[in-house]
């Protein structure tokens, strides 16, 4: 395995550092003054310029692979300006690539027909509209996506759908035009893993509610969110159907692989500048008549900090490198591991940090309490830590058995 960087992302990773440096950093503070502003669930003005900047220097776009939509690059190509990006929890929408979206456009660019990429991939792509991935739901223990209890029922011409969700993030906001739902087509088959379907529903669908939005340890995430939804007797032609009966479970599958490495990829982004705080921090700040950096127990958080980032980064590389050479399937145990590695290792280094700016750190002062929200979700999300360990687990004793 060779991890050294391409040209051509070298090339793309001077030009996005730059770009944060310029245009991101130091407008963060100007980012939540406009979320905080009037209607919280309206695009902030700052993201909307930024997002005609990033595209018009052709920083757009970059997480797909194999694209002729994009730059094309590979998942190894694509890792270090993602992790870039989710240095900034908001960072990622700037240049078109922030989730729910990107995984949504890549489920339409595999599995959708012409059709469907015009009427719903061209406009996710030019960042027109948004979307969100309605899979999980309140009653039913969702880390075992057969448990699904959504109806998605063939009437004629077009599928009528029941059931509610929840977690269904970007559903609060009001771009946010359509809905990729998970559901059950045949209930009744013998293959638990045969019966799900999925289906594009257009929010103005009637019957399609939006109950309330869900907040993260307080945050309520504004302007994207994450809502419970409710469908009641909601009607779409039957061409909004994804591929064909019974083949949601496996586009669900062939969307989190790549969702979970965007994921981890950000969150090492996210962990190294709280490492950057914390040791900023330290050598700021004086107790007991020595900087704070001068105490064993900081160097030697500092220095855990590191070997878990490197780790992770190292990890995660390894994950890409094998998508990208053997398939995601080949790469499910290095994704399963990364998926479990980067959300700990994250939640470790941004505690350290938060306990290094003592009671700034719990505020909203540092950014710190939002970002621990934000690495401690993604221990549930696309899958819970026990999830992906038992798969490791199994797939480690196959090759012994």
């Amino acid at each position: 395995m060779d991890f050294e960087y391409s040209a051509r992302t070298r090339e793309l990773l001077a030009r996005l550092e730059a770009f944060m440096d310029e245009h991101v950093y130091p407008n963060e503070t100007v980012f939540h003054s406009q979320v905080a502003e009037g209607d919280r669930w309206q695009p902030t003005a700052i993201v909307e310029e930024l997002k005609a900047k990033a595209r018009a220097q052709g920083l757009w776009n970059l997480f797909l692979p194999e694209s002729k939509r994009g730059p094309g690059l590979t998942n190894l190509e694509y890792a270090p300006l993602c992790e870039v990006m989710g240095r900034v929890t908001w960072a990622p929408e700037v240049f078109n690539c922030s989730a729910p979206d990107t995984g949504n456009m890549e489920v339409l660019e595999r599995y959708g027909t012409p059709a469907q990429q015009r009427e719903w991939l061209e406009p996710l792509l030019a960042g027109k509209i948004r979307s969100c991935f309605s899979m999980t739901e309140p009653a039913v223990a969702s880390s075992d996506a057969t448990n699904i209890e959504t109806l998605i029922a063939r009437d004629g011409d077009e599928y009528v759908i029941n059931g509610r969700k929840w977690w269904s993030s970007g559903a609060s906001d009001p771009r946010c035009a359509l809905f990729i739902v998970m559901g059950k087509t045949d209930p009744a088959n013998p293959s638990r893993h045969r019966q799900q379907s999925m289906v594009l529903v257009p929010r103005g669908a009637p019957g399609l509610r939006v109950l309330r939005s869900l907040p993260v340890f307080g945050y309520d995430d504004a302007p994207h969110g994450h809502a419970e939804v409710l469908f009641e007797n909601v009607r779409v032609p039957a061409a909004n159907l994804l591929q064909n009966e019974g083949d949601g479970f496996a586009i669900a599958q062939g969307r989190l692989g790549p969702g979970r490495i965007h994921h981890c990829m950000r969150l090492i982004g996210l962990a190294e500048r709280a490492l950057e705080k914390m040791c900023r921090r330290s050598l700021t700040r004086v107790a007991f008549g020595k900087p704070i950096a001068a105490q064993t127990v900081t160097l030697e958080r500092i220095a855990e900090a590191r070997i878990m980032i490197d780790q992770s980064r190292l990890l995660t590389l390894k994950a890409a490198h094998m998508m990208d050479t053997v398939g995601n399937k080949a790469a499910a145990k290095e994704i399963a591991m990364i998926k479990v590695a980067a959300p700990l290792m994250a939640c470790q280094v941004i505690d350290w940090a938060i306990q290094m700016h003592g009671a700034g750190g719990v505020s909203d002062d540092f950014g710190l309490a939002y970002a621990y929200a934000q690495a401690r979700t993604l221990r549930l999300a696309d899958g819970p830590d026990e999830v992906h360990r038992n798969q490791v687990g199994k797939l480690e004793l196959a090759r012994y058995s």
